[in-house]
């Protein structure tokens, strides 16, 4: 967040941020994740800067299918894909990276051709004074629901001691002096609450509420009064405690919880950074995942609810029923016959048979949905690539990883992301903006078709 709005050079410079920043988050954290932590963050800004927000919606939800391309873990079809072909995440990585590289930045260009004039326009004054969001407002944005409770309650902790009264320690030559003074003071606030306590037995609750207001803020003054006056009277810690019911902390633990906080952070980026090492190393990436959300769970010092609630299990049951449904499709025997027919004209070592493939894959891809795609043409195409050669094999899982990933930009429907980028735009509060289907297919043809031909080029 910090990174798409730090000296930001104008709506093009944004547009160009989007897409980089978003295609290196997706390859490390998902797509899907991605679109739900920025979209409404993205909104802000182009609000905040009065830009019209589709074409960084557009960018957002692109950027994030091309990138989760480079990596198993960029989405849940590369993932299916590295399992079954045995890649390991290191050659996945180089394989598809400069095809990811270079579709992102052919990308971005599409994207400021299309709308460079409509970038550069100011809106009507009127309209931007009626949506413009508050610098105070994009700094502060919250990227729910990925933050952690842990930094939750940190945060509040620094916020309260931030504008608590500093203690100060008074000397010993005072001690008796301010004891009585305490005393006088919790005297005069048993008094206060004897009163209200009559009003409101008396009065209707109106008036009830109004009195003890009343009373507080008079004695709030006093109390503000007497601190600021010329005498400047010290009173001890303990005796401030006994008289207010607040929480006054010392300077020590101010910093105490500053570099507890500190400490928090730095282990949660070693653990990520640690799992990325980990399948960098070509350590199984089941055991790798979910060892590092073991010890975040570990880290995040509460109970495991809260995290285990955020698990979306219903789409877990979906993705198990989507296995058994394509398998059983795929015992009817209706796939392997129009593999029969197709596989003459799609082999991965002539660049027809690239271009015949590439073109099944996306129409598959947009019909059938990438993951299904992945399932039935896994298989067949492996297969028919290994009887050329080992190197052809890794060659057609890399094209069916590229081709079923970067058509999801075609239409709208395409992809999870795209679905996500729009939903999450609908409903942010005070920001709703709706992505029109056309909208998206005008700038997804040229892009897929652009992007993905170039994309093969690049995969060996």
């Amino acid at each position: 967040g910090k990174l798409l709005s730090w000296k930001s050079k104008g709506a093009h410079d944004l547009l160009c941020r989007i897409c980089l920043i978003t295609a290196i988050s997706s390859a490390l954290f998902t797509n899907d994740t991605s679109c739900v932590v920025l979209t409404e963050f993205v909104l802000k800004i182009a609000r905040q800067h009065n830009l019209p927000p589709h074409p960084f919606l557009l960018a957002l939800a692109s950027s994030a299918n091309i990138g989760s391309s480079a990596t198993p873990i960029g989405n849940p079809q590369n993932l299916v894909i590295a399992v079954q072909s045995k890649i390991s995440f290191g050659s996945f990585l180089v394989g598809l990276l400069p095809a990811m590289l270079i579709g992102i930045l052919v990308n971005a260009l599409i994207l400021l051709s299309m709308y460079w004039k409509l970038l550069s326009i100011q809106r009507d004054e009127e309209e931007a004074a009626a949506e413009v969001v508050a610098e105070e407002d994009v700094s502060s944005h919250r990227f729910s629901p990925a933050t952690m409770s842990h930094v939750t309650s940190l945060n509040s902790q620094e916020g309260n001691s931030r504008f608590e009264p500093m203690d100060i320690q008074s000397p010993p030559s005072t001690v008796n002096g301010n004891a009585n003074h305490v005393e006088s003071l919790r005297n005069r606030l048993t008094s206060h609450e004897n009163e209200i306590h009559q009003v409101s037995s008396s009065a209707p609750a109106s008036a009830r509420n109004s009195t003890a207001l009343k009373e507080m803020l008079h004695d709030g003054a006093s109390q503000k009064k007497h601190e600021t006056a010329p005498s400047k009277e010290l009173i001890s810690i303990n005796g401030l405690n006994d008289v207010f019911p607040l929480k006054y902390s010392e300077g020590k633990e101010t910093h105490t919880s500053r570099y507890k906080r500190i400490l928090w952070k730095s282990c949660v980026y070693l653990v990520t950074i640690g799992m990325l090492i980990s399948l960098l190393m070509g350590l199984n990436m089941s055991w790798t995942a979910i060892t590092a959300a073991l010890a975040l769970v570990v880290l995040d010092f509460k109970d495991a609810q809260s995290c285990l609630e955020k698990v979306s299990y219903s789409l877990l049951i979906f993705f198990c029923g989507m296995f058994i449904t394509v398998d059983g499709f795929n015992r009817t025997g209706i796939p392997s016959t129009l593999w029969d027919w197709l596989e003459p004209h799609a082999k991965v070592n002539r660049t027809s048979g690239i271009a015949v493939l590439a073109v099944v894959i996306l129409v598959l891809s947009n019909v059938a949905s990438n993951v299904p795609t992945v399932l039935l043409l896994g298989g067949p195409v492996a297969v028919s690539a290994a009887a050329i050669s080992a190197v052809e094999e890794k060659k057609s899982w890399l094209i069916l990883a590229w081709v079923s990933t970067v058509a999801g930009n075609l239409s709208l429907l395409g992809s999870a992301a795209n679905l996500i980028v729009c939903e999450q735009a609908c409903r942010a509060p005070d920001l709703g903006y709706t992505l029109s289907f056309w909208k998206h297919l005008k700038f997804g043809v040229p892009s897929t078709i652009i992007v993905t031909a170039i994309g093969l080029t690049l995969i060996r």
